[in-house]
């Protein structure tokens, strides 16, 4: 290895006047007084704070000194209330009252601030669900309405509103007002909103509804949780999970409400993936390990039904001995990682195409596609395999020691990857497969490397507290620690194209399943690797295909390049207290100082628009301008 150009006593003097030369900032552009105790702060895909207090729910766009929103019609709004619609402007708040007799919704848009719906302002009461639509960009609500007659007040109803105005689209009776029936009709899941009907799931059996609240079709499969369908809308699958919890059961219908299957299909767990193919119908249901010696092992099922006649197209299922992490459909089949190890493929026909399962270490954190195949991380080794065979590329696995994150990129001017574990940088030549040592990356307060990138003059890597530049030869540009003045409740730097990739993941388990796929566009497929920008790219198409004012804006956030994609932030300790500096990743050099002063603050950063919210007292939120 090579010696260090700069010594560690040199860098140490060189970073002092660095600090010293640092523009300081001590006063905020803007402050914010809440009026009330805050109790948690989010930041959110469009860079609006949203914050929850005792007095309500409150907005902050930090380019103006006026709040955005301040909800307080509800009073003390808890964190666990919440409920950010993903990769959208919406924020849902619900409380439910005393033994679920009552309940409150509301939807903000947190890009424009205006509260579009509330049960109150609408009439509703006892409300059974409420339900975002993407992409049709509608909310869709059943339960109880006041305003009409005694009989109408208590009979089951169900609205539909546009979210680009807040307006009500159509509503419609369950049952009718006044008739006399001893069935009792309660939504029991997600309704699914279709080109030309709205379907929903009750206690009774599913409900089909035109957009003028006439009933189309309905039938006597009852209390489905979920629903998903084909493109042209014309198969539909239902889900419904047993009372106990340990089984589901799957229904098929046609679009007039048929059932097509002579009867409905059980599979083991709860549905998390489900995939329609051109060759039948892929599942995943994860099982909860039982006790005693015959209780269920703990892993998932992999099953491949029919869609025509829902019969099982496997003689035998893949073993998975584990819960599946990755789930990706490809060409030729269906590759598979399991969380506590393993990589395997199955062809749709059952039959598998690995030579032998691979063994792999415990957290597969990454599986993606490279020119020479498949490339998985763990948190304790790293290999390329082959697509087709999954024999190795590399002669031998990339082993380390146990690692919370492992940091990784691929060197395209020298046609290498680079991981970066056990303190070193290990380079694997893309064409051979042979491994180097390319460079030493000892963080001190023990931290695994998370961020690695290139940069013109060689590889940035990066933690919380340290950061580093080595040239292409492998020796060390600058190092740079910033000692942790304590660890923060909230304190965290969101990324701005790791904030797309993670919120675009953060999904209800039946949007992850396959309900309103059409919302996210297919989560199976094997992205290839080193393409966040592409996923940034992806989601602003999909913001830019719904016709609303705080979509555009979306759009055009997730286009724009990141306001510090120059620079990392980190929290240390300042002359005068703590702290955040703003450290230039080429340089070393901190261009930026704010005080902070509390040793555990509570702040949050948006990369993307470049602006930073600290908590500065129980009711007080400041914003500063990291961009100039």
């Amino acid at each position: 290895m090579r010696q260090f150009k700069i010594n560690t006593v040199l860098m140490a003097i060189l970073f002092m006047v660095n600090s010293v030369k640092a523009q300081k900032i001590d006063a905020p552009e803007n402050t914010y007084d809440l009026g009330a105790s805050i109790n948690q702060m989010t930041l959110t895909v469009a860079g609006t704070l949203v914050v929850a207090t005792n007095d309500g729910l409150v907005g902050i766009k930090p380019d103006t000194n006026q709040l955005l929103f301040n909800f307080t019609d509800y009073g003390k709004v808890k964190p666990e209330e919440l409920n950010f619609v993903p990769m959208s402007p919406y924020v849902m708040v619900g409380q439910t009252g005393f033994a679920n007799l009552s309940s409150k919704k509301a939807v903000i848009d947190h890009i424009s601030g205006k509260v579009l719906f509330t049960t109150e302002s609408k009439g509703w009461k006892n409300v059974f669900t409420c339900d975002v639509m993407m992409p049709q960009n509608k909310l869709v609500v059943s339960g109880f309405q006041k305003g009409g007659g005694k009989a109408e007040n208590v009979t089951p109803k169900v609205g539909v509103y546009d979210l680009a105005t807040g307006n009500l689209d159509y509503e419609f009776f369950l049952t009718k007002p006044g008739k006399v029936t001893m069935k009792y009709f309660a939504v029991t899941g997600t309704p699914m909103l279709l080109k030309d009907k709205l379907l929903i799931p009750t206690s009774q059996g599913i409900i089909a509804k035109s957009k003028t609240g006439e009933t189309l079709w309905e039938n006597k499969v009852k209390n489905v949780n979920w629903m998903t369908c084909n493109d042209s809308e014309t198969d539909i699958y239902a889900f419904e999970a047993t009372a106990n919890g340990k089984n589901t059961r799957i229904y098929k219908l046609d679009g007039n409400g048929t059932e097509v299957w002579k009867e409905e299909r059980k599979v083991k767990g709860n549905v998390t993936n489900f995939e329609i193919l051109p060759q039948g119908l892929a599942v995943v249901s994860d099982v909860a390990g039982g006790s005693g010696a015959l209780g269920a092992k703990a892993e998932s099922k992999i099953t491949m039904f029919s869609a025509a006649t829902g019969d099982d197209l496997w003689e035998k299922a893949p073993k998975t001995k584990g819960y599946v992490q990755h789930f990706y459909v490809q060409d030729d089949g269906i590759l598979f990682g399991i969380y506590s190890g393993g990589i395997n493929k199955i062809s749709f026909d059952g039959n598998t195409l690995f030579k032998k399962p691979l063994k792999t270490g415990e957290n597969i954190m990454l599986m993606a596609e490279t020119p020479q195949g498949l490339i998985y991380i763990t948190s304790e080794d790293a290999n390329i395999v082959d697509l087709k065979t999954g024999e190795q590329v590399w002669s031998k696995p990339l082993k380390y020691k146990r690692a919370v994150s492992v940091a990784s990129t691929f060197d395209e001017k020298n046609n290498r990857y680079l991981i970066a574990a056990d303190g070193k940088i290990m380079a694997i030549d893309a064409n051979s497969g042979d491994v180097s040592d390319f460079a030493k990356c000892n963080f001190s307060e023990k931290e695994y490397p998370n961020i690695m990138e290139m940069r013109n003059a060689g590889v940035f890597l990066s933690s919380d507290q340290n950061m580093t530049l080595i040239d292409f030869d492998g020796d060390e540009n600058y190092h740079a620690y910033y000692k942790s003045p304590g660890r923060s409740t909230f304190g965290k730097i969101v990324g701005g194209a790791l904030a797309v990739a993670s919120t675009a993941m953060t999904m209800a388990m039946s949007a992850k399943a396959g309900a309103n796929r059409s919302a996210f566009g297919s989560i199976n497929d094997l992205d290839s690797y080193n393409e966040t920008g592409k996923q940034a790219k992806r989601a602003a198409d999909m913001f830019a295909g719904i016709a609303s004012a705080s979509f555009d804006y979306l759009s055009t956030r997730f286009r724009a390049t990141a306001a510090t994609e120059n620079a990392q932030f980190i929290l240390t300790n300042l002359e005068g207290g703590a702290g955040l500096v703003k450290v230039d990743k080429d340089s070393g050099k901190i261009e930026k100082e704010i005080m902070l002063k509390d040793k555990k603050p509570e702040y949050e950063v948006d990369e993307l628009g470049g602006y930073l919210f600290y908590k500065s007292d129980d009711k007080t939120i400041m914003s500063y301008n990291l961009k100039s």
